[in-house]
């Protein structure tokens, strides 16, 4: 096919103009009349007008997914695209290559029967097929749908059916089951496609990947052709659905030009080289069912001609680091949870390295944070004494672009790798705004805040406080299109201009730095009817007391605030269970204390009195710095396990599902508000024990 053929003229909007930035926005969202377009809708098969702009990134031509990639053919033919490992041999597929098997994946999936704006759902790791999955979807006119690894059975069925999947892609046997539990109450389902590892059973209409590449392989080109032409930049094309912290997920939808003009503003911004000067290379290992991974690892990537590594399954659990040291990124996004795995692990490997490269390291990291912040001098002998080889030990050695998003992190771990020359960029959007709204970069950075927004985009605080604090909303091409069959959702988040609201407070620093305050959902509303956002604080006590791994803040409409706190310690590296041993480094933590503990179980619920001093002694220190007296934490815990992804605290970019483990945890809440037991009198005896 000649890969032109589908840059078609821009001429095919003529039903849906584009709504220029600064003229008069509507009073109330709309409802589209039949056959025009508002900027908001709920219908998988509708059109939207785009946010365009006058002039600048904001005024770019709109392009579908298949124009954006047939220019990547065109510029970038013969460079990797894709690469991954088999056994020991490395794979890989070039530009060409990876989007003419897109092509066969999209004829393959045509003749199973997909259907124009239905999903196929995929289930599984980060892999080649998971992508060429994503891309074929789209390009054969139906809906890309990640769906998580760790979802149950039922919550499979929800994307799957919400989304009107005909196919479903499973990694293995293991996800394969979950769908085939709930196969029968999936009416649209017409085929399911297991990527990895042989099949163990033969069924009508379950394909191995080799088996459903060869269905497309010598089918015509044109009906495909005739769907990608028909395909308009104002189309959906993709389902991310929100992980679903409260009430069923949501799909949010997202078109062509969402994804393709963030993937430009983005690469743009963040001064991302074109492949023909020099190749960026990233390492896939976040789920990709969430609109960060699939935004670096797929489409930022692809507008700049980048390499894409995929890492091992068993990335989060310890494998990354092999990987990062193979590949050396240039760039490189980890979640906070990641950043400080990778802290607690340099920390203990530090307790245990010899004094002297211990003095020499910590001497390096204090001038690497004084000059981060202050630039002075002795930096050029730290820089080469030791922090090349710290970043050479993590892969980094390349990699002058690492970014953190998708939860709150601490001061502390931003601080720790800025001592080792390595600052943390920090990002901020949702998927609702096709992953980034403002991305910090090394000409705009400031510890803490999330930078400045992309070009394109604009941010507006609603109704802000005294203090400057208000509601974070956005306004740019990054906007989704809505929720699908969700008009009330919608409607909720978009408001009658078209902005979208997130949830988040924040304020604006005097230079336009954005700084993340809370969550309004998350707003501790206490009895006495102080707000009060959570993560600041449960931040101060993990900084003030290191063996701390996960703290929730509780005391909505309580007279006081308590919390539940969590050791650090080791995770089973089959299943990411938590486990009953300590971290090297808590142990460690410990023994500076006096303590002999090595479990959790031996330090839960206040057993071990010296860990038990040491953490009042922490609490009492965040206390002190308290802006109120409604501020401070007067009752707390220590829970005998920490939270996880497996057990359901934590959601898939580890963020914390408070209503969750609220709920786990009731009866431990209930206790901390328990009146105090009347005095014992002769009528009001205990009974006996």
């Amino acid at each position: 096919t000649e890969v032109k053929s589908f840059n078609k003229p821009f001429a095919y909007f003529s039903e849906c103009l584009f709504l220029p930035v600064n003229t008069r926005r509507p009073n109330s969202l709309p409802v589209p009349a039949a056959g025009g377009c508002g900027l908001w809708t709920s219908q998988g098969d509708a059109e939207v007008n785009l946010r365009m702009g006058d002039s600048g990134l904001a005024a770019e031509t709109p392009l579908t997914i298949n124009q954006m990639f047939t220019l990547a053919v065109e510029r970038f033919a013969d460079y990797t695209a894709l690469s991954w490992k088999e056994g020991e041999q490395q794979k890989s597929l070039n530009y060409r290559e990876y989007y003419q098997t897109c092509r066969t994946a999209a004829k393959s999936f045509l003749k199973l029967g997909l259907q124009r704006y239905h999903g196929v759902g995929i289930l599984g790791f980060n892999s080649s097929e998971w992508f060429i999955s994503d891309i074929a979807a789209v390009l054969a006119g139906g809906f890309a749908v990640g769906i998580y690894t760790t979802n149950s059975p039922e919550a499979c069925q929800y994307v799957a059916d919400n989304s009107k999947a005909n196919i479903i892609v499973v990694e293995n046997h293991k996800q394969l089951q979950k769908i085939l539990q709930v196969e029968d109450k999936l009416p649209h389902l017409k085929a399911i496609i297991q990527y990895k590892d042989a099949l163990k059973e033969k069924r009508p209409n379950l394909y191995s990947w080799a088996e459903f590449m060869e269905l497309g392989r010598d089918e015509p080109d044109a009906p495909l052709d005739a769907i990608i032409s028909s395909q308009k930049p104002n189309q959906c094309c993709t389902l991310i659905y929100t992980s679903g912290t409260t009430g069923q997920p949501k799909g949010v939808m997202l078109s062509h030009d969402n994804i393709t003009w963030t993937a430009l503003a983005t690469s743009r911004h963040v001064g991302l080289t074109d492949a023909t000067h020099t190749q960026e290379l990233v390492v896939s290992y976040l789920p990709l069912s969430h609109i960060a991974a699939q935004m670096v690892d797929i489409w930022v990537t692809m507008r700049v001609g980048g390499a894409t590594y995929f890492a091992q399954p068993d990335a989060l659990k310890g494998s990354l680091v092999n990987t990062l040291k193979e590949v050396r990124p240039t760039a490189f996004m980890g979640v906070p949870r990641v950043w400080e795995k990778m802290q607690e692990k340099m920390k203990s490997v530090g307790a245990k390295s010899s004094t002297v490269r211990r003095k020499l390291a910590a001497w390096a990291k204090d001038v690497g944070l004084q000059t981060n912040l202050t630039k002075m001098n002795h930096y050029q002998l730290a820089k080469k004494l030791v922090f090349k080889k710290v970043r050479k030990a993590l892969g980094l050695d390349r990699c002058n672009k690492c970014y953190t998003g998708a939860a709150p992190i601490t001061k502390d771990t931003l601080e720790f790798f800025l001592s080792l020359d390595i600052p943390l960029y920090e990002l901020y959007g949702m998927s609702e705004s096709t992953g980034p709204h403002t991305i910090s970069i090394p000409e705009a950075f400031k510890l803490t805040s999330c930078g400045k927004e992309i070009p394109g985009c604009k941010t507006k605080l609603h109704n802000p406080d005294e203090g400057g604090n208000g509601e974070i909303c956005f306004w740019g091409r990054h906007v989704f299109m809505g929720y699908i069959n969700m008009p009330e959702k919608t409607e909720e988040a978009l408001d009658a201009e078209g902005w979208l609201h997130s949830g988040d407070l924040g304020k604006h620093d005097q230079n336009g730095f954005l700084f993340i305050t809370g969550r309004i959902k998350e707003l501790i509303i206490t009895a006495g009817g102080e707000n009060i956002p959570p993560v600041p604080i449960e931040d101060a006590v993990k900084e003030a007391v290191p063996l701390i791994s996960n703290a929730m803040l509780i005391g909505d409409k309580r007279k006081f605030l308590s919390m539940l706190l969590t050791i650090k310690c080791q995770l089973n590296t089959e299943s990411g269970d938590p486990e009953d041993e300590l971290t090297p480094e808590a142990i460690e933590l410990c023994r500076k204390l006096g303590s002999n503990a090595t479990r959790v179980s031996e330090i839960a619920g206040g057993q071990d009195r010296v860990i038990h001093a040491a953490v009042q002694e922490g609490i009492n220190r965040v206390n002190k710095e308290a802006s109120s007296n409604a501020q401070r934490i007067q009752k707390w815990i220590i829970l005998d396990r920490d939270f996880s992804l497996t057990g359901g605290e934590l959601g898939p970019t580890m963020k914390l599902k408070r209503p969750v483990v609220a709920k786990m945890y009731k009866e431990q809440i209930e206790n901390f508000y328990k009146e105090l037991a009347t005095p014992t009198t002769p009528d009001n005896t205990p009974p006996p024990k």
